[in-house]
C-alpha cells in the first residue's frame, strides 16, 4: 500500500536523534480504513463468532449487541453481512445504559465479533485518561486476547510490533530502556503497530485534542514562534511535519470509533469537541448512561457528533420551514431550527402528548438503544436514596448570610457551597465576613461547627461500627482536603491506611492502587474521598455501601454518576445514598434545577411504556438503620430539617416524599 505520507518530506527535512518519526514516516504504510477486509469463513448470524457468549450477558446487552450491529454494519446477519447488503448500515448509534450495567463489556463482545469480521477495520477507542487502563483490565478479564495500544501510556506494552521496536531503538543498546526515546517516538511505534499488527488504539481525550486537534497546529490558535535562525526554521519544518501527521492518522485511519463518556465532548466550542468532529469515519459508538446532561443544545452537539450528516438530515425534515423563516442564516440554521423545535418540550400542560416530543423520541429510538437500569435493581442487594436537608450550625449560618451578599454570582456559588460543609474553609475570605478570624480558627477543627460535617462523622462513626465503608463525593477539592485532615484530627485515621483519596491530582497508577486497596473487604480503608471530576463512568467502587454527596452540582447526571460507582454489576451490599443540603443556601435552589433537568432527561430517555412503570421505593426491603439512629439521638436530631426519600432507579425522574424528623 502507498505510503500516505510520502517519502520526499522525510529526505527534505532530515532525521532528528531525538525522534523516530521520520524512522516510521519512512516504514509506515498500511490498508485505508475504509478497507475493512471481510472474514468471509462463517455462516449463519454475528452470534455464531462467539459461541456460548450470549447466554452470558444479560437481556438489555444482547438487544444492545444487535443494535450496534444493526446500526453500524447493517445486520447481524452473516450471509447479508458478506454481500454487503444490510440496510441503514454505516452510521453511529448511542449506548445510553444505565451507570454500572455493563457498557463496556457489551462494548468488548462487539469489537471481538467486529473485528473478527473485518480485521482490517483499526477500531480506536477515546476516553477519561482514568478509564483507558480500566478498558485494559476488563479485555483482560475476559479473557479477550486483542492488544491496546494505549497512546496516552508513556512507555511501550510489550505487545508492539518487533520492527516498530527496532525502529524505535535502532540507535540504542538495549531495547527495554523507554527513558532514552522521546515519548513521540514511543506513539508513533505504538500507531505503526496498531496498523500493521491490528489491534485496537487507545487514545484520551485531552491527547486526541493535542495531537489531532488544531491548537498546535501553525494555523491554529496558537501558532509557532518566529524562528531566529535556519536550524530553528529545520526543527519548526520537522515539528509542523509530525503534527500534520498525528492529526491524519488519527483522524483519517480508524474505521470505527468508541466515545467513552461520549457525553464528554458536548460543546461545540470546546477544542475537544472540535477535534474529533473532524474524524472521517461515520462509523462511531458513544457510551454513556447520561447523555442529556444539562440542555438540548448540549444533546443536539452529542447527535451531530454520533451521526455527522445529523444537521442535513434536520433541514432536509423542515426544508420548506427552513427556507421560509431561516433564510440568509444557513451557517447556523440547523442550530436555530434546532432550538426552535425543542423550545416547547416539557412546557406544556399535558408534555406527554408534545408533538415535537414525539418526534424527538423517534429520533432517539432511531440513534440509541436505552435501558433504565431496571437490572440493578434486580440484581443487587438494593438502593435506597434520601435527600438530607441539613439545618446549619450559628456560626455556619452567619457565614453564609454573609457570602449571600455578594454581588460576585461565580464566587458567592463557590463560596456558599464551602460554608456549606464548614465555615472554616471560608478563613481566607474572613476580612469580608462578619464574623471573626479567631471564632473560624477556633473551630475549625470541630467537625459540629458545620452541619455536614457532623453528619458526616457521626455517619462514618457508625458505618465504621458495622463494617460498613463510606464514599465521600465533592466537586471541588478544599472540602476534601478539609475532611481528610478533620478525620485525621478527629479519628486518628491517616491517608492511605483508613482514608483513601481520588481526585485529578493523583496519577493513573496511584488511582488504581487506591481503588484496589478500597474495595479489597480485608483491608483497613474505611473512606474514600472522591473527586466527582475524576470519577466518572466505569470507575468500580463497590467496597462502599453508603455514598455522601457533600455538594450539590447543577448537572444532575454527574451525581447519577457518582452513585453508580457504588450501586453496580458487583455490588454485594444494600447501597445507602445521603444528598445533603444545607437549608437557606443556594443548595435548595439547584435542588429544584436538578429536579427538573432530571424530568427533561426521562421525557427524552426512556425506553417501553412497562419498563417505566413506577416502582416501588426500596426503603421496606432494607430500612437505614444508621440513619433512623441519627435521627433519634437526642443530640443529633435537631440538625435535621427534612428527610425526602428519592427514587432508586437512576435513568428516572426523582420524585421525593417528604417526611421531616
Amino acid at each position: 500500500c502507498k505510503n500516505p505520507w510520502g517519502r520526499s518530506d522525510a529526505r527534505e527535512l532530515g532525521k532528528s536523534d531525538n525522534s523516530s518519526f521520520f524512522e516510521f514516516q519512512k516504514e509506515f504504510g498500511c490498508d485505508s480504513h475504509f478497507d475493512c477486509g471481510f472474514y468471509d469463513h462463517a455462516d449463519g448470524t454475528v452470534w455464531d463468532l462467539i459461541p456460548g457468549t450470549r447466554s452470558s450477558m444479560f437481556p438489555h446487552q444482547r438487544e444492545g449487541f444487535e443494535f450496534i450491529w444493526n446500526k453500524i454494519a447493517g445486520s447481524i446477519d452473516l450471509e447479508t453481512l458478506k454481500k454487503g447488503t444490510g440496510s441503514d448500515g454505516g452510521s453511529g448509534c448511542i449506548i445510553s445504559h444505565a451507570p454500572g450495567t455493563g457498557k463496556t463489556r457489551l462494548t468488548i463482545i462487539f469489537l471481538q465479533t467486529y473485528m473478527k469480521l473485518y480485521p482490517n477495520c483499526k477500531p480506536m477507542i477515546i476516553a477519561p485518561p482514568s478509564m483507558l487502563l480500566t478498558w485494559e483490565e476488563e479485555f483482560q478479564k475476559w479473557n479477550v486476547d486483542i492488544p491496546i495500544h494505549n497512546l496516552s501510556k508513556a512507555e511501550l506494552s510489550g505487545m508492539e510490533n518487533d520492527l516498530a521496536v527496532s525502529l524505535l531503538f535502532k540507535k540504542k543498546k538495549h531495547v527495554n530502556r523507554e527513558r532514552d526515546v522521546d515519548v513521540n517516538g514511543i506513539r508513533w511505534a505504538k500507531l505503526y503497530s496498531w496498523c500493521k499488527k491490528g489491534g485496537i488504539l487507545g487514545i484520551s481525550y485531552p491527547l486526541f485534542e493535542q495531537l489531532a486537534g488544531k491548537r498546535n497546529k501553525p494555523d491554529g490558535k496558537k501558532g509557532w514562534k518566529k524562528c531566529k535562525d535556519a536550524e530553528d526554521e529545520r526543527a519548526r519544518k520537522r515539528k509542523t511535519a509530525e503534527c500534520e501527521e498525528f492529526s491524519k492518522v488519527l483522524l483519517e485511519y480508524p474505521g470505527l470509533v468508541v466515545f467513552d463518556e461520549g457525553h464528554t465532548p458536548r460543546n461545540e466550542d470546546s477544542l475537544i469537541w472540535k477535534a474529533v468532529s473532524e474524524i472521517q469515519t461515520k462509523k462511531r459508538i458513544l457510551l454513556s448512561g447520561t447523555p442529556f446532561q444539562n440542555n438540548f443544545n448540549e444533546l443536539f452537539n452529542t447527535l451531530c457528533l454520533v451521526q455527522p450528516d445529523f444537521e442535513k438530515k434536520l433541514e432536509d425534515a423542515c426544508k420548506e420551514d427552513s427556507d421560509r423563516k431561516y433564510a440568509g442564516k444557513r451557517k447556523n440554521r440547523a442550530k436555530l431550527l434546532w432550538s426552535r423545535f425543542t423550545s416547547s418540550i416539557g412546557k406544556g400542560e399535558d408534555e406527554m402528548e408534545d408533538a415535537n416530543l414525539k418526534t424527538l423520541r423517534v429520533i432517539i429510538d432511531r440513534l440509541a438503544h436505552v435501558h433504565n437500569g431496571n437490572i440493578l435493581q434486580e440484581h443487587l442487594p438494593g438502593l435506597r436514596s434520601v435527600l438530607v436537608k441539613l439545618k446549619p450550625a450559628p456560626l455556619q449560618e452567619r457565614v453564609i448570610e454573609d457570602i449571600q451578599r455578594s454581588t460576585n454570582y461565580f464566587r458567592r456559588q463557590y463560596e456558599e457551597t464551602l460554608a456549606s460543609i464548614h465555615p472554616s474553609l471560608l478563613l481566607t475570605r474572613v476580612g469580608e465576613l462578619s464574623v471573626s478570624e479567631d471564632d473560624l480558627k477556633r473551630d475549625k477543627m470541630n467537625p459540629h461547627a458545620g452541619v455536614k460535617t457532623k453528619f458526616l462523622i457521626e455517619l462514618i462513626q457508625l458505618s465504621e461500627a458495622l463494617n460498613e465503608k463510606v464514599l465521600v463525593f465533592s466537586q471541588f477539592l478544599d472540602p476534601l482536603n478539609f475532611i481528610k485532615d478533620l478525620l485525621r484530627s478527629y479519628l486518628n485515621w491517616h491517608e492511605d491506611r483508613e482514608v483513601m483519596c481520588l481526585d485529578g491530582n493523583c496519577d493513573i497508577k496511584q488511582r488504581h492502587s487506591s481503588l484496589k486497596v478500597f474495595n479489597d473487604p480485608s483491608s483497613e480503608a474505611k473512606v474514600l474521598l472522591a473527586s466527582t471530576k475524576a470519577c466518572g463512568e466505569g470507575i468500580n467502587l463497590v467496597g462502599a455501601s453508603r455514598v455522601v454527596l457533600l455538594d450539590v452540582e447543577w448537572n444532575p447526571s454527574v451525581e447519577r454518576q457518582a452513585i453508580c460507582r457504588a450501586f453496580r454489576v458487583g455490588q454485594k451490599k444494600f447501597v445507602y445514598t445521603y444528598h445533603l443540603i444545607t437549608s437557606g443556601s443556594n443548595e435548595e435552589e439547584k435542588n429544584r434545577r436538578q429536579a427538573e433537568k432530571d424530568r427533561q432527561s426521562k421525557l427524552i430517555f426512556c425506553t417501553s411504556d412497562k419498563a417505566n412503570e413506577q416502582q416501588k421505593v426500596q426503603a421496606t426491603a432494607c430500612e437505614d438503620k444508621i440513619l433512623e439512629e441519627m435521627v433519634r439521638h437526642e443530640k443529633l436530631r435537631s440538625m435535621f430539617v427534612e428527610l425526602a426519600q428519592q427514587k432508586s432507579n437512576l435513568m428516572e425522574d426523582k420524585e421525593s416524599s417528604p417526611s421531616t424528623s
